[in-house]
């Protein structure tokens, strides 16, 4: 289900591997990169107390992603436009005989064990949880499922900074544990997992907790988000934009990227984690939408599943529901942040989004970054996941000279893109690094500036 090199060399034949990394759409300084993290994280597999050297080496890349537009939407049912980043896990992985699986982190040498087991407890908090979720999710799903893998993994991705790390970790882990077990073969693989999309969702469903067809689901990680992150990891095209809608993960359309332009990535250096009062705050928007199509369903005995079918329903649906969260806001605990909820998912959804991609897609980019400013105005003075730093982030961007940009992710933290001429990259990062600086001298020391095109979705290298 993703692209497979067959790379028949050795991880730390940098150059070797970097010639062949560059058939996956990666840029030059970006395959050697990878091919170097490649080479750590073979290092570090190597070390290992229980290597297991007779056995044949898996490698994979997983990207994270920028959500371009399409704040909240994915839970909802809705659409985003996505892309993956040059930026990633490199994860090797070996086959074990018993079900025990090792993980170790090639920068930090932190090592963790456990069996694949429906019964582990995943430790919260801790980076652990991801591969240990995964594990678990397995296990219950896949009970034919008995070998482990030593695996090591290195990634450059920014860590809770909005661009899917938690995610990414999930996907690389999953498509580890799936290879050595031959999950594709099973019959409740076959069963609900047809193509890469499919996929997208039920990775999704890992981390939420949501069963996925016959997949029954679990605890999860704790957070109530869809598979938008999933489907750009897996999914995303290089050098294009994609957009899919959501509720199952459905591909609508790709959109060449501007000639001449890649992305600039700031990351703010507040930490955007999904733990504790973070996670309430990011799963409160999530409740909301459900909360919204929950009333819609009680008041006129409709099934519809989420907002997106609610608004997809008849031509009058969006006026109705209107009236619907009027008419019980009063009782609502929340009646401001209802009210706010649904106009945020009808304005980004429902208006922004369809008209950005279509001004992308026709080279108009200045109609584009003006239909992105409404976007990142919504989030702030609707959706309310904003903070300082990313506000300033996007509005100072802008006055460097992007052609658009927006904070995205969960919020709460994280990041900024910026779309801007590829020919600009160097002078426009020193200049948007150094506004951030002297707005927030305390947060800058942690923040980030790097460039990333648009890259290819996660990939099997041997």
């Amino acid at each position: 289900m993703i692209q497979r090199l067959d790379y028949q060399g050795d991880l730390t034949n940098l150059r070797q591997l970097a010639d062949a990394l560059a058939r996956t759409g990666l840029e030059s300084k970006a395959c050697w990169r990878v091919a170097e993290r490649f080479a750590k994280a073979a290092a570090a597999q190597s070390k290992s107390e229980e290597c297991t050297r007779a056995r044949p080496l898996r490698a994979y890349f997983v990207p994270g992603r920028i959500e371009v537009l399409g704040k909240h939407t994915d839970y909802a049912g809705g659409r985003s436009m996505i892309v993956a980043v040059e930026q990633g896990f490199c994860l090797v992985a070996v086959a074990r005989d018993d079900p025990r699986v090792i993980v170790v982190d090639a920068e930090s040498e932190e090592t963790v064990s456990f069996d694949l087991a429906a019964g582990i407890a995943p430790r919260k908090g801790h980076w652990s949880n991801y591969p240990m979720t995964v594990a678990r999710r397995i296990a219950r799903n896949f009970p034919e499922a008995r070998s482990g893998a030593e695996i090591a993994f290195s990634s450059d991705l920014p860590p809770a900074a909005g661009m899917s790390s938690s995610s990414t970790m999930i996907v690389a882990v999953f498509l580890a544990l799936s290879d050595v077990n031959v999950l594709m073969a099973s019959v409740p693989y076959r069963e609900n997992i047809h193509d890469s999309t499919a996929l997208a969702g039920y990775l999704g469903t890992v981390e939420n907790g949501q069963t996925f067809g016959s997949l029954e689901g679990d605890r999860g990680v704790g957070t109530f988000g869809g598979s938008e992150d999933h489907t750009a990891i897996l999914c995303a095209r290089p050098n294009e934009v994609s957009q899919y809608a959501y509720c199952p993960v459905r591909f609508e359309r790709a959109i060449p990227m501007p000639e001449g332009c890649t992305f600039a990535i700031g990351t703010c250096g507040v930490v955007a984690e999904k733990t504790g009062a973070a996670m309430d705050k990011y799963n409160a928007a999530s409740r909301l939408a459900s909360a919204i199509a929950e009333l819609w369903r009680s008041e006129t005995g409709r099934d519809d599943p989420h907002l997106a079918a609610v608004l997809a329903s008849a031509p009058d649906a969006a006026n109705r529901l209107r009236n619907v969260v009027a008419t019980a806001g009063e009782e609502f605990p929340e009646p401001e942040a209802l009210h706010n909820r649904l106009r945020h998912f009808l304005v980004e959804n429902e208006e922004i989004l369809p008209a950005a991609g279509d001004a992308l897609a026709r080279g108009d980019v200045t109609g584009f970054g003006q239909l992105v400013d409404r976007s990142q105005q919504a989030a702030e003075e609707l959706l309310g996941n904003q903070i300082p730093q990313t506000c300033f982030l996007a509005k100072s961007a802008r006055q460097c000279g992007a052609a658009a940009a927006s904070a995205f992710g969960a919020g709460f933290g994280g990041s900024v893109w910026a779309l801007i001429e590829k020919s600009q990259t160097e002078p426009f990062l020193a200049a948007w690094a150094e506004a951030y600086r002297a707005k927030f001298p305390e947060d800058a020391e942690a923040a980030s500036f790097f460039a990333t095109t648009a890259g290819p979705a996660a990939f099997q290298v041997c």
